[in-house]
């Protein structure tokens, strides 16, 4: 089947077929985006030799690769992992998930394999996870308690305004949609935070939960870091509910003291449903009558005292937060179930990868990036992040691309000049704005598909994502141009931004860069100085885990970890490198399958093997085998199973514990199986298998 673009008519056959375009005048985006497959715990996809990974029994090392052995005559794919002191250690491939991915400050010192370094910090880190675990479940106990208003299911209009929306909902944000709504009709205060990249659907997500909120008799209030961005989601606000009794306000500085009055006054006696507003929502003289709903975009952004008083109004109210790059703290929060969790990672299906460009300042390109961007007539954003000589580098553009029409923008221009300046650039008055980071975070205008970025050096990884996200939102191929001076040299700080944002050009990347940042900015800076000694020793990986353990445990929750199961074969089973010839591709299918736990999980994977790589050669096949052997060991509690090769009598031996079986079952073993052993006291049991079976 496939969507329709316009009806037809088949006189013969006395048919007429309408589509939805004939009677609405709408025209949909028809074309599923494709779920994004979820990021790793562990980035096996990002892992690469020489990268600093947490064996979670033997400390950080330096992983040197995949490496296949023969060991007793068989032939296994392990990590290489090495040691302080040159020491090595071979990992197992079905026990990859012992490992992780380092991330957490400077470059870390490796442990010694055997050392008692690893277990001192692993327990000095434990420790101060299990305070941190007391403040989160204090916080989150007098949440549950709190009582929260619980709006009703979903009206006609509701639905009505839902189908309105002009594009395909991607599978992550219709998720998004779905958990916001039913956190809202639950009896407790919603809490959530929505994580996704730059025009990944956020916004849309907000809209619906607003009108929800309204069409129950409740004010929205949304805030947001900057002015120009509340202009942008008063318009986009303002056009959805524009069929609607729905009245809409802004509040911010571009508001004469005369207007900004009114709209004050309007959410105290509930006349105003909706406002929109920077940190002036935030003083003391606005007030609401029927507050349900707080919307908090970018809430990095705001400062020390805007964060301790959006703390104050989010008490009773349902609180939705949306993020491009979270910052640790409340991704910290929202990964140990304190906090509930949305990642928006599929982008819309129109959306293409930027085209990103990194080196030295060259006139030539920037002048050949303006004039392709004009042929195509579209705009163009150039930042150059210092008021100073903003206006005498606009000149220059002006003199190498006379034929742009060029306008300034900066956060220093009274209010009424940077308010036009922008309008203009909206509304295509102007080709090139020239501004410093004022249009970083949120403005939509789908019109502007190149980005020049002047003195990118001195710009934060999370500032020039957010930057370049502001490009490419119309469905053309955007380009990002990231300049930095000839004759200056680099810091390693600026060299590994420059060098992340370059590689990191798939679209939904953001969450991966906001991890990276933590690696390179070092987690003092974001994560408080008294646990940034913690994360730097074990790794922010293992310590959110950690601090998941230490939440489950205060909360009386069995910890989620899956056991332990070791398994040790004598069958050659490995991914050939013929069959999956990419390193990160095998190292990813080895994960999936030591995450198995039952029979159909096994069955996924050969489909999805056979699909991508063709019919399974046996040494995968026996790949195969062992991972349903490890799924029955999940179902039946066995942790390790050995088989020995004997040559004499019983020959083949297989060795299973813990195994605790009746009396009955006990005879009936011994029936079947005159050498099978069995102790009760110690629970492990050893059975010949039949001659092949090994």
């Amino acid at each position: 089947t496939a969507p329709l673009d316009r009806g037809f008519v088949l006189p013969g056959a006395k048919l007429a077929v309408l589509a939805e375009h004939d009677v609405t005048g709408r025209r949909r985006a028809h074309r599923p985006a494709r779920p994004r497959r979820r990021d790793t715990a562990g980035f096996f996809d990002d892992l690469k030799p020489g990268d600093h990974v947490v064996h979670v029994q033997h400390g950080v090392g330096r992983y040197s690769g995949m490496v296949r052995r023969a060991i007793g005559g068989t032939e296994r794919d392990y990590l290489l992992l090495e040691y302080r002191g040159g020491d090595k250690l071979y990992v197992p491939t079905d026990q990859i998930d012992a490992v992780r991915h380092y991330t957490g400050g400077e470059t870390p010192t490796l442990h010694r394999l055997g050392g008692a370094e690893w277990s001192k910090a692993r327990s000095r880190a434990r420790a101060a996870t299990r305070e941190i675990a007391k403040e989160l479940v204090a916080l989150y106990q007098q949440r549950a308690r709190t009582p929260g208003h619980a709006y009703p299911p979903d009206t006609p209009w509701q639905r009505e305004l839902e189908e309105a929306f002009p594009y395909k909902e991607t599978p992550d944000q219709a998720r998004a949609i779905d958990e916001v709504k039913a956190d809202m009709e639950a009896p407790r205060p919603m809490d959530r935070l929505v994580c996704g990249d730059v025009g990944f659907g956020k916004t849309e997500v907000a809209i619906r939960a607003a009108f929800k909120a309204v069409q129950d008799g409740r004010q929205v209030a949304v805030l947001v870091p900057t002015t120009l961005l509340a202009q942008q989601h008063a318009a986009t606000f303002g056009e959805r509910f524009a069929p609607y009794p729905v009245r809409v306000e802004v509040l911010s500085r571009f508001l004469t003291p005369a207007q900004a009055k009114g709209v004050v006054t309007g959410l105290a006696d509930g006349e105003v449903d909706v406002v929109i507003g920077t940190h002036r929502l935030l003083s003391n003289d606005v007030s609401f009558k029927r507050l349900g709903l707080l919307v908090v975009d970018e809430e990095q952004r705001f400062g020390v005292t805007a964060k301790e008083a959006i703390k104050r109004l989010k008490a009773e109210v349902d609180v939705l937060t949306l993020s491009a790059t979270p910052i640790p703290r409340t991704l910290e929060m929202s990964l140990t179930g304190i906090r509930d969790l949305t990642l928006l990672h599929t982008p819309p299906a129109e959306r293409q990868p930027i085209l990103t460009y990194v080196g030295e300042e060259d006139e030539r390109a920037v002048a050949e990036a303006l004039r392709r961007e004009l042929l195509r007539e579209g705009q163009v954003f150039f930042v150059h992040n210092r008021v100073a000589d903003i206006d005498k580098v606009a000149a220059g553009l002006r003199e190498l691309v006379p034929e742009a029409r060029i306008a300034v923008a900066h956060g220093q221009m009274d209010e009424g000049s940077l308010e036009k300046v922008v309008l203009d650039f909206w509304e295509g008055r102007y080709d090139v704005l020239v501004c410093t980071t004022i249009i970083e975070s949120g403005i939509d205008m789908p019109t502007v598909n190149t980005l020049v970025v002047d003195g990118a050096h001195r710009l934060g990884l999370g500032q020039l994502h957010q930057l370049r996200g502001r490009v490419g939102r119309a469905g053309s191929r955007a380009y990002a141009y990231l300049f930095h001076p000839r004759d200056h040299a680099l810091s390693e700080d600026a060299y590994e931004r420059l060098k992340t944002i370059g590689e990191a050009t798939e679209l939904g990347s953001g969450f991966k860069i906001a991890m990276r940042d933590l690696e390179i900015r070092g987690a003092g800076h974001l994560l408080g100085e008294s646990q940034s000694g913690h994360i730097a020793a074990v790794g922010y990986d293992l310590y959110v885990q950690m601090v998941s353990e230490a939440v489950a445990e205060l909360k009386g929750e069995q910890p989620s970890a899956p056991a332990e199961i070791n398994l040790d074969l004598p069958v050659e089973a490995h991914l050939p490198g013929d069959y999956v010839a990419k390193e990160e591709q095998r190292l990813e299918a080895y994960r999936r399958l030591a995450a198995v736990t039952d029979e159909r999980q096994v069955e996924d994977l050969r489909r999805e093997w056979e699909d991508r790589y063709g019919p399974v050669p046996p040494a995968a096949e026996a790949l195969l085998a062992v991972a349903r052997l490890r799924a029955e060991c999940h179902r039946t509690g066995v942790r390790q199973v050995t088989v020995t090769v004997n040559r004499g009598r019983p020959g083949t031996v297989a060795r299973l514990s813990p195994v605790r079986l009746r009396v009955s079952a006990g005879v009936r073993l011994r029936r079947l199986y005159r050498d099978a052993a069995y102790s009760e006291e110690q629970g492990w049991l050893t059975i010949p298998l039949p001659r092949g079976a090994d």
